[in-house]
């Protein structure tokens, strides 16, 4: 007989799975199609798509940590931790920049709030994948933790 499905731990995978894959989605875009996306940063010029490549860059170096918290994100509670605070400095960046924003620029500033909206509904799925798949108490066996 199998070990019992651990419905916390896997609502927790596909969490983290997604924010991973939307933010993975987005790197690779950046990457392949740099000239797409320099007009909604307002880059024009001959390192206009270079920069947008470096955008990507930075989106898949922030994603390594995502992996191993996908495949056990009962065992890599700090590392899980790290992505967490990843995406709050991420929010809270993203947000100064926003606030500090010349009102002339509306079409960077519709970009970044882009960013603030995903990342904002990225921290809320991970915060919930983290609560879901903490270590339950020892006498709890209604979804006991399984790997």
């Amino acid at each position: 007989m199998g070990r019992p499905l651990n419905r916390g731990i896997w609502a927790a995978r596909l969490l983290v799975g997604a924010v991973f894959f939307i933010n993975v989605q987005c790197a690779l875009q950046f990457l392949i199609w740099p000239g797409a996306y320099t007009a909604a940063y307002e880059l024009a010029g001959p390192s206009s798509e270079t920069i947008v490549q470096s955008f990507g860059i930075c989106f898949l170096m922030w994603n390594a940590t995502y992996p191993p918290a996908i495949a056990h994100p009962e065992r890599h509670r700090v590392l899980f931790g790290v992505i967490i605070a990843q995406q709050v400095i991420g929010l809270v960046g993203e947000s100064l920049l926003y606030a500090n924003l010349d009102p002339g620029l509306s079409v960077l500033g519709s970009s970044i709030m882009r960013f603030i909206a995903f990342d904002a509904a990225g921290l809320i799925c991970l915060a919930f994948a983290f609560f879901l798949s903490r270590k339950r108490p020892f006498n709890d066996t209604s979804d006991a933790p399984v790997e």
